[in-house]
């Protein structure tokens, strides 16, 4: 709208403005430079020909009085404050449920800080709201163009050096985010009509001179309620004014002033170049904008303003991609600090001015969600030439509050909903309490002088007769109010609005036949023994569970293992409750897979990739995508990793990790991949390496050190099967010496299991630490390492119960009470995941009844024989005529001797010798005649050098051998008899 170029217009207002400033200041000074000031700018903005229509974020009365300037003037451009990359997303609103919010997203960046990744600005828009008014007209109305000209999504990083400030919530109370509150997640939000005093002072004075909370309750009764039903020059004009004064107002913050008027300046440069780029009259134009914009000062304002002066910086080389994400009331309160409900309370305003002023809002045609089909708005054929502008802004100043009169059924309506409300979540309110409310709601009004409650008055008053002192269930009363009075609605991205991964997922879980694009959790039973055309579903919930948040697919029963394949599975979905995540994947690819395998590759090929997390990819890549190609690429790579690793932190993931594999790769394949054959043979040079310093570094924990055992023990067959030398580890053995107690014993457990200490050093060095007072103290180390020794020894598990009992045996109460609790928390702490095995142990061991305790001897302190063939040897001794070596036994099966002497060549028969039939012959001498060769290999290995005997020794063949050594002969005879 334009109006006289002089300065008469206000003329009346700059003279009681100076005398006023005069008055209070005593003299000229700078409240008069600012009071003339903003007279100055809301006259520069009335007389700019471009018209600027000044917008409060999601306000009611501005969404109002833009619905009326759209159908009365009918404008052929309009210029909305939006991100210019965003155009094309926005004739996809039709399909959605608002509100919903415009997102850009950035997952691989280029040209800023990697620690901003990934990069994410959102744009929410709600019904009630001026921009949906301008983009709903725009779209609709034929010959309409509509140009967004604030900067990109780019440069919203670009000229901030703080983005995520301007998400910050400094209303909200620091609480943890709901789940609708979170659904904006971390992106950073472009408001349009960020409107609010950036003085903190200005602020405070405000809220305490108008008898509020929060600055959403000081708008609302000071702001939307007058401009509710106000015309247009006056809305504007007083907006210009609040945008003017909190802008001069605002503090000297360096680097958000420049940005703001760098802003300002973008969008006169883009709005100057499409009018000369089509020819189009300022006059048929509208600009959409802030009212802190509207007010601008800087030298590119306005049609005829400097278009020299300001160059756009180029766009980095980020890549970025556009969608629809769902939004709702909590999430917009929570990112542009709002206070909770009074966008919900907004919402119900907007509805109530509609059925008020009987204003037809417009609305996208087949928009989902709205309550009445809008008629589709056609242009005028001659739209009435404006009138020159007048001052409007001193009557509203001078004008007295208009006092709207008590509607008593509306609050007594409000009063028994909340009432209702109340008990059903568990309050005890009755009528009392609705009567109470309601002249509560009274007292309030008239206590921060107003002749009708508010919402918010009711809020106070519900909240201060019902909930008392407690909160019953798990919404308390203002929520209940936020509720009532509209509640949080939240928004939904239609099916052809979302991404091709995000529809391609709800294909492909058709066929279990749930609505999954409505909110809340949804129950889904596979049972693919029935139905194996289910299996793909359960693969794509796997893959859901694998790479979105984990209330979003929750598995009920069933498992996704190596080498096993769940018959049944049941799943908790709630994918419409999570769709932002959903459609955030859709970002990165057009199929799950096709992310799955970009962040298994991210994740193996990272900067700060691990040997266990490479692994874990390559588990991942098996289970469930069966990619063997992937899993030996990343597994390859897993070589690398493990070779320049010098810390053993990772030591218990990769033992566990590789036993998987290994255990998998057998059982279902032939042959061992190269890849694992080449990291265990690694695997074993690689943690020999580190063992003596892993025992002395006081920053490797005993479990890190016992899984490097545990490698090196539990592979060592294999390792050395693929060339690996045993020598190596018994070098490092032997070079490791731990200092602490628990290392110690681990070291220990190790030399038992290589031969170099005995199983009866290994008791006597334990129960030499209980000898040892000046020891006790730390025996609980000593015991945490013994029971890791249970990963790579785990026969050494009767010795550790051994250890532990006679800890609990021989420790006098003295120091068994005080010593106890620390023993406890050791081993909890230390070795939880092996307490089963020594439960399991001392199970076997100990009694299993009680009775049985007081007679029970433990093993360990039973007489042990020195000899083991002392009772063999004491039975042959007792023997008055001993028969010759074995002659019972081949009495006893002469079958099988004359087997064995078919083969050896002997033909000879058997002869009589008293009672017993003994062989012909010389017994055995034939054979050895014939095979002198075996005979010497034999007595070499024995070491026997008396030779052959002479003919003396022909009726005993065998003495001289058996006499020389008889403790193999009777050792033969405990075999061969069963002694």
């Amino acid at each position: 709208m334009s109006g006289p170029q002089a300065g008469g217009v206000f003329t009346a207002l700059r003279t009681q403005l100076q005398e006023a400033a005069t008055e209070f200041a005593g003299g000229p000074d700078a409240l008069e430079g600012i009071l003339l000031g903003m007279v100055d700018d809301v006259d520069r903005a009335v007389r700019e020909p471009l018209e600027i229509f000044p917008v409060c974020h999601h306000s009611p009365a501005s969404a109002l009085a833009m619905a009326r300037r759209l159908r009365e003037k009918q404008p052929k451009v309009v210029y909305l404050e939006l991100c210019e990359d965003m155009a094309p997303l926005l004739t996809e609103l039709r399909n959605c449920r608002l509100p919903v919010a415009v997102q850009a997203f950035a997952g691989d960046i280029d040209g800023f800080p990697q620690e901003w990744a990934p990069l994410s600005v959102v744009a929410p828009i709600t019904e009630a709201s001026a921009e949906y008014q301008a983009i709903a007209y725009a779209l609709d109305t034929p010959g309409v163009e509509l140009v967004l000209v604030d900067r990109s999504s780019d440069h919203v990083f670009q000229w901030d050096n703080s983005p995520r400030a301007e998400g910050t919530s400094t209303e909200a109370e620091e609480e943890p985010k709901s789940e609708e509150a979170a659904l904006h997640g971390e992106a950073v939000g472009v408001e349009i009509g960020d409107l609010r005093p950036r003085f903190a002072e200005l602020e405070e004075h405000l809220l305490r001179h108008g008898k509020v909370r929060h600055w959403s309750e000081w708008w609302h009764q000071y702001v939307e309620v007058p401009l509710g039903d106000s015309d247009h020059d006056t809305y504007r004009q007083v907006m210009f004014l609040i945008g003017s004064l909190f802008r001069r107002l605002a503090p000297g913050d360096g680097d958000r002033v420049r940005v703001d008027e760098d802003r300002e300046r973008y969008m006169w440069t883009r709005m100057r170049e499409h009018m000369a780029a089509t020819g189009t009259d300022p006059e048929e134009c509208l600009y959409v904008c802030g009212a802190f914009h509207a007010a601008s000062r800087v030298e590119e304002f306005g049609v005829a303003g400097r278009s020299d002066s300001f160059t756009i910086s180029p766009r980095t080389a980020t890549t970025w991609q556009y969608g629809l994400i769902p939004s709702s009331h909590a999430a917009i309160e929570a990112q542009f600090g709002l206070a909770p409900g009074s966008v919900s309370i907004a919402a119900t305003q907007w509805q109530k001015s509609l059925k008020r002023t009987r204003v037809q809002p417009y609305r996208l045609e087949g928009q989902a969600g709205a309550r009445s089909r809008a008629k589709k708005a056609l242009p005028a054929a001659a739209p009435a030439v404006p009138a020159p502008a007048a001052d409007r802004l001193s009557g509203f100043l001078q004008q007295p509050p208009v006092l709207d009169g008590l509607d008593e059924a509306e609050l007594l309506g409000w009063s028994v909903d909340i009432v209702r409300a109340a008990r059903r979540n568990g309050y005890l309110a009755s009528t009392a309490d609705a009567i109470a409310v309601f002249e509560t709601s009274i007292l309030l009004a008239g206590m921060r002088d107003r002749a009708r409650p508010t919402p918010y008055d009711f809020q106070d008053a519900a909240v201060t007769c019902i909930e008392k002192d407690r909160v019953p269930g798990r919404r308390d009363v203002r929520r209940l109010v936020e509720i009532m009075m509209g509640g949080d609605r939240i928004g939904q991205v239609g099916y052809e609005a979302l991404p091709p991964l995000a529809r391609d997922v709800y294909d492909r879980l058709e066929p279990l036949g749930l609505k999954l694009q409505q909110r809340g959790v949804q129950r889904a039973l596979l049972d693919m023994a029935g139905r194996p055309g289910l299996e793909a579903c359960s693969d794509v919930l796997w893959m859901l569970r694998r790479l979105m948040p984990a209330a979003a697919a929750r598995p009920i029963m069933g498992e996704r293992r190596l080498g096993e394949r769940s018959i049944q599975e049941s799943w908790d979905l709630a994918l419409g409750t999570h769709q932002r995540a959903l459609i955030e994947l859709g970002y990165e690819g057009v199929s799950i897979e096709q992310v799955l395998e970009q962040r298994l590759r991210r994740e193996a090929y990272g900067s700060r990739a691990t040997t266990a997390g490479v692994l874990a990819a390559v588990e991942d890549s098996l289970l469930y995508l069966r990619s063997g190609r992937l899993a030996d690429e990343l597994g390859t790579h897993a070589l690398k990793v493990l070779s320049a690793e010098r810390t053993v932190d990772g030591a218990p993931e990769v033992l566990r990790r590789a036993r998987t594999l290994l255990a998998y790769y057998r059982t279902s394949r032939p042959e061992l991949p190269g890849w694992i054959q080449s990291f265990v043979k690694t695997g074993y040079a690689h943690y020999c390496t580190l063992l003596p310093t892993a025992f002395r570094d006081e920053d490797a924990t005993v479990g890190q050190v016992a899984a490097m055992l545990g490698f090196l023990f539990s592979m060592e067959s294999l390792a050395l099967s693929l060339g690996c030398d045993r020598t190596q580890l018994e070098l490092a053995v032997a070079q490791s010496h731990p200092e602490d107690p628990s290392k110690k014993a681990l070291l220990w457990a190790a030399q038992v299991q290589l031969g170099t200490l005995t199983r009866a050093e290994l008791r006597a060095r334990s129960d030499a630490l209980l000898d040892n007072p000046l020891v006790v103290p730390s025996y609980p180390r000593y015991l945490n390492g013994f029971v890791h020794a249970l990963e790579p020894v785990p026969g050494l598990a009767d010795v550790v119960v051994e250890a532990v009992s006679n800890a609990f045996g021989r420790l006098p109460d003295t120091v068994l009470l005080p010593w106890l609790p620390l023993l406890i928390t050791t081993l909890r702490k230390g070795a939880a995941d092996l307490a089963p095995l020594l439960i399991r142990e001392a199970g076997r061991i100990f009694p299993g009844r009680l009775p049985a305790l007081d007679t029970w001897v433990p093993p360990w302190r039973q007489p042990q024989l020195e000899d083991p063939f002392a009772a063999s040897r004491t039975r042959r001794t007792a023997t008055a005529a001993p028969a010759p070596h074995g002659a019972v036994l081949l009495a006893a099966h002469p079958a099988a001797c004359d087997a064995v002497a078919g083969l050896l060549g002997c033909k000879d028969g058997w002869q009589q010798d008293g009672t017993s039939a003994l062989p012909a012959g010389g017994a055995g001498a034939a054979p050895l005649a014939a095979h002198p060769a075996t005979c010497d290999a034999v007595a070499g290995l024995l070491r026997c050098d008396e030779g052959w005997a002479t003919a003396d020794h022909a009726g005993a063949p065998g003495a001289a051998l058996t006499a020389r050594h008889p403790a193999a002969a009777e050792a033969l005879e405990v075999l061969l008899a069963g002694a």
